[in-house]
């Protein structure tokens, strides 16, 4: 089955349906200066759409109607915010298959992980549905006993979001569910290599009953003027960015000008341990799930394997024969298990790493050369024998490509794990419990999969520690209170 934008008009999410303007105020509109950006298909090459480019004009434009609609939204009962989430969510269920090839198409993941994301976007609504009638303070008294100590929790007020573009539904629905959840009007600025699925769900909102002005979004060329006018308005009170760390940092800079509250889920190079006394097949089926999820094009993907010397030469050509059979095509090709890259030079950049890694000794066991097919595709790759001084042990490889390094003890294997400046996620796979519980404590990150290639659930808080970021997105209380703020009120009787 192979699919083109021609055939994705069904329930009115066509890809040419979705590139005709700027969505501020509930109503759709060019940018400011006409200007365009083209959207292009990762499998091909090819441009399939054009969105506004926006400008410094109408991201004031955005604010302002956020700031319109905030009282409003803001006094709404939570009952009723909560139903309009669960609405977004059984809207993006019914549309979930044309929303899947939507994906695919402007961002060249496989169907197959197309869907799933889908589905984990959706569930960041139904969640915060659940949650948004169970905001509750404190109430207490002083320990002098002259008063009633009452704490209240208050929407932060405007949010700007900025979300990437390896998972362009599930990085917004993380950040706006909450949002609304918590009463807040937000500005989404989507990446700009995937900007058609911001703009299909924001019609998806519509439909389910959020008010307009409460969602915004626009896409740009030109993002820091754009966030910087943002980021000056007092109205704006809170940023919260999904990307890379050297990005981060320069947008910390400039909300600490205006003393802005900011969530960052920056970088990550998770390490995926392997010890002797794994399941071999189980350690196998996880470092598939944590390699390939998206291609490898993921923050969580597993960068490092450390795999122990007793298991290590079974494992390597375990995961050698996996990774060698897997098909690579087009990213809405039924039978595709492994897509394109975002861009040309997202795919130098792994052919970088990897030649990097083999002049310092690895050895490749398949893949190891960019693919000649038309657009922007790398094979999925296994290097063995890879040297703690290879570049891609420091550097984010968001690719198909899993180098593994012996290791022979425990502290090896911890110490491995902590040589790097990120601490988003790990994978530890050992039968014995104590041991995982014990490598989990030492292992500088914010989650830990146990024995799991999978852990990100809109019901655990995710985020990192070192340089991988602040705050947490997701899990009881703390997706919801990354928007909210505490007020104190002390009570006298």
């Amino acid at each position: 089955m192979n699919l083109n934008a021609q055939q994705l008009d069904q329930d009115g999410y066509d890809v040419r349906g979705f590139s005709h303007g700027l969505y501020i105020d509930g109503t759709w509109r060019s940018s400011s200066d006409g200007r365009l950006i083209d959207v292009v298909d990762p499998s091909s090459g090819a441009v399939i759409a054009a969105v506004p480019d926006a400008t410094v004009e109408d991201a004031t434009a955005a604010v302002e109607a956020a700031a319109k609609a905030a009282r409003r939204w803001r006094e709404t009962a939570p009952r009723k915010r909560s139903e309009i989430l669960r609405r977004c969510f059984e809207l993006m269920v019914e549309r979930s298959e044309t929303l899947a090839m939507l994906i695919s198409l402007e961002n060249g993941k496989a169907l197959r992980d197309a869907r799933g994301e889908v589905a984990y976007a959706a569930e960041f609504f139904r969640w915060n549905a659940e949650e948004a009638v169970r905001i509750t303070g404190e109430f207490g008294t002083a320990p002098s006993g002259t008063n009633r100590i009452v704490v209240d929790y208050e929407p932060i007020g405007i949010c700007v979001l900025i979300t990437p573009w390896n998972f362009p539904a599930a990085m917004a629905t993380r950040k706006i569910a909450p949002a609304l959840a918590a009463g807040c009007t937000v500005v989404l600025k989507p990446a700009s290599e995937t900007p058609l699925t911001a703009y299909a769900l924001a019609a998806l909102y519509s439909e389910a009953g959020v008010p307009a002005g409460v969602v915004n979004v626009l896409t740009t060329t030109n993002p820091g003027p754009l966030t910087s006018a943002m980021l000056a308005d007092p109205r704006v009170r809170k940023l919260s960015f999904t990307g890379s760390t050297g990005v981060g940092r320069t947008l910390l800079g400039e909300a600490s000008k205006h003393v802005i509250s900011c969530s960052m889920e920056l970088g990550g190079n998770a390490p995926f341990v392997v010890f002797d006394d794994a399941d071999l097949d189980a350690a196998l089926d996880g470092a598939m799930i944590a390699k390939m999820r998206n291609a490898g094009e993921a923050c969580t993907a597993a960068n490092r394997l450390y795999v122990q010397s007793g298991i290590y030469d079974a494992f390597a050509d375990g995961l050698r024969k996996r990774m060698a059979a897997l098909k690579v095509g087009a990213g809405p090709n039924a039978d595709t298990e492994c897509g394109p890259m975002i861009t040309r030079k997202a795919v130098d950049k792994i052919d970088r790493l990897v030649k990097d890694a083999v002049g310092r000794g690895a050895k490749v066991l398949c893949g190891g050369a960019i693919s000649e097919e038309e657009g922007f595709f790398y094979p999925p790759t296994v290097l063995s024998e890879v040297p703690p001084d290879a570049e891609m042990a420091h550097e984010e490889i968001f690719g198909p490509v899993a180098p593994i390094t012996r290791f022979d003890t425990e502290a090896q294997a911890i110490a491995h794990a902590n040589n790097t400046e990120y601490g988003l996620a790990a994978y530890i796979y050992t039968r014995d419990v104590g041991r995982g519980m014990r490598v989990a404590s030492g292992i500088e990150a914010g989650m830990i999969g146990l024995n799991r290639g999978l852990m990100s659930d809109p019901a655990a808080p995710f985020g990192g520690v070192k340089q991988s970021g602040l705050g947490r997105e997701g899990g009881q209380h703390h997706g919801i209170a990354e928007f909210m703020e505490a007020k104190y009120i002390a009570v006298t009787f």
